[in-house]
């Protein structure tokens, strides 16, 4: 989420793209440009697929370096919520209609990773839940239809 033009993120996740800056910039790019180099000692460039692959590699390498360059330095660190409410950074018990429970971590859109249950507060169920308490009932609003969902904990 996006607050006055700052990327809002979770001190957890500024750490993450700044590691991932420091691998891209340090270990990274001298990887390619060894690539570079050894393909560049086969010969004709014009029909060599290693030089042309280590280039395609070169250019999506400098694009997320300057990426991940512009959403550090526009970036503000977000403390989790006080007082049970959930936010950025909080990590929400959920439970469905059919009393089944998930637990999610509320992030910015910047950290989002579903598949580590890390959701966006611009997702369907951080929007419902973002704002809210322990014991409120919400309502997920889907493409497949709504759904309600209680906060069962908020730590």
């Amino acid at each position: 989420m996006k607050s006055d033009n700052l990327f809002e993120l979770t001190a957890e996740g500024y750490l993450e793209l700044e590691t991932e800056l420091n691998e891209l910039k340090n270990v990274k790019r001298k990887e390619i440009i060894t690539a570079l180099k050894e393909a560049r000692a086969n010969g004709d460039l014009s029909e060599n697929a290693d030089y042309d692959a280590a280039r395609n590699d070169q250019a999506q390498t400098e694009a997320r370096i300057k990426e991940l360059e512009y959403k550090l330095e526009h970036s503000k660190i977000v403390d989790k919520k006080k007082g049970g409410v959930a936010g950025i950074g909080s990590i929400v018990t959920v439970k469905d209609e059919d009393g089944d429970e998930e637990e999610y971590k509320l992030v910015s859109s910047v950290e989002s990773d579903p598949f580590n249950n890390k959701i966006s507060i611009e997702s369907p169920i951080g929007l419902a839940i973002n704002g809210h308490k322990t014991g409120d009932k919400v309502l997920v609003e889907s493409p497949n239809g709504g759904y309600k969902i209680t906060i069962s904990k908020i730590a």
